[in-house]
C-alpha cells in the first residue's frame, strides 16, 4: 500500500512571492527582493497582499515553482498523493487553482485534489507544506518548504527543504 502525501499549493508548488513582488511593481512601482521581505508574513511585506489575493488572474497566473512539475510527476508514480489546499478562504481562487493545476500538473486527476477550509481536516503520511499552523498539527512526517515567511523562525522538528530536488531526496 502507498504511503499518502499531501502536497500544498501556495508556496511550494505556486511561487505566490513572485507574484506578490509582480503585482506590487505594477500597481506602486516597488520592486522588492526576497531577501527584503524574508522573516515577514505576506501582509507585512506587501502593502497591498490582501487585496491582491482577491484580485482576478492572481492565483491563475501565478509561477511555478522551479522543478516542481517534474518532482510531483515522479511522487505521483510512488505516492498517493492528493493536492491540499486552504483555498475556501479565497472563493475566487478555486476555479483559478483549478485550472492552474490543470495546465502545469496534467498528470494530477480531479480526485487527487482537496480544498478545504482548515487543514486540520486531512490525514496522511507526509505533508509538504510552507506554512507551520499546517504542519504542526499534522500527525505525519512533515516537510517545511522554505519560504521568505517562515526563514528566521525554529523549524520546530519539521523537517526544512528549500527546494523539489531535496524533497526527492528525501522521498525517493
Amino acid at each position: 500500500m502507498k504511503k499518502r502525501l499531501l502536497v500544498d499549493m501556495d508556496g511550494v508548488l505556486a511561487d505566490v512571492y513572485q507574484q506578490f513582488i509582480s503585482f506590487e511593481e505594477r500597481d506602486l512601482g516597488i520592486r522588492k527582493s526576497i531577501s527584503e521581505v524574508n522573516g515577514k508574513s505576506e501582509t507585512e511585506a506587501f502593502i497591498n497582499a490582501h487585496h491582491y489575493v482577491r484580485t482576478e488572474g492572481f492565483f491563475r497566473n501565478a509561477p511555478l515553482i522551479s522543478g516542481s512539475a517534474e518532482a510531483l510527476n515522479l511522487l505521483n508514480a510512488h505516492y498517493e498523493l492528493f493536492i491540499v489546499s486552504a483555498a475556501v478562504e479565497f472563493p475566487l481562487s478555486l476555479k483559478e487553482k483549478i485550472e492552474w493545476l490543470s495546465e502545469h500538473f496534467p498528470f494530477i486527476s480531479w480526485h487527487q485534489i482537496v480544498f478545504c477550509g482548515l487543514k486540520t481536516i486531512v490525514s496522511g503520511d507526509i505533508m509538504i507544506d510552507d506554512q507551520f499552523k499546517n504542519l504542526d498539527h499534522f500527525k505525519g512526517q512533515t516537510i517545511l518548504f522554505t519560504q521568505p515567511h517562515n526563514i528566521g523562525f525554529d523549524d520546530k522538528h519539521h523537517q526544512r527543504v528549500a527546494s523539489w530536488s531535496e524533497i526527492l531526496e528525501i522521498l525517493l
